[in-house]
């Protein structure tokens, strides 16, 4: 892991979540050229802007990281949705992901 895979998964993350490089900038508190310093190569996040560009895109660190996921966002957000429902409707989620699985 390197540097060009932290810009291109802000990038990534960036896109997915429909927000421009100036719009995302902004949001942070910073000049319009911000993320695109970053994006470009020209410079990297001190650690606290990397924690605060996480919780902005909406994934944790550890997600940010794991490529195995290419879509974070969604996942975390069909794990909150299944933190919502009682233990029938979860075996039956649980089966169905088997299933699908099962096909690929």
């Amino acid at each position: 892991m390197d540097t060009k895979f932290i810009r291109d998964r802000i990038t990534q993350l960036r896109m997915q979540k429909g927000v421009s490089e100036y719009k995302m900038s902004y949001d942070l508190g910073h000049s319009r050229s911000y993320i695109y310093n970053i994006s470009s190569g020209k410079s990297l996040p001190p650690m606290a802007e990397f924690l605060e560009i996480c919780e902005y895109l909406g994934v944790t660190p550890s997600e940010f990281f794991n490529d195995k996921f290419e879509n974070p966002i969604l996942v975390q957000s069909a794990v909150e949705e299944i933190q919502k429902l009682d233990d029938d409707d979860l075996m039956l989620v649980i089966s169905n992901v088997r299933r699908l699985n099962r096909d690929k």
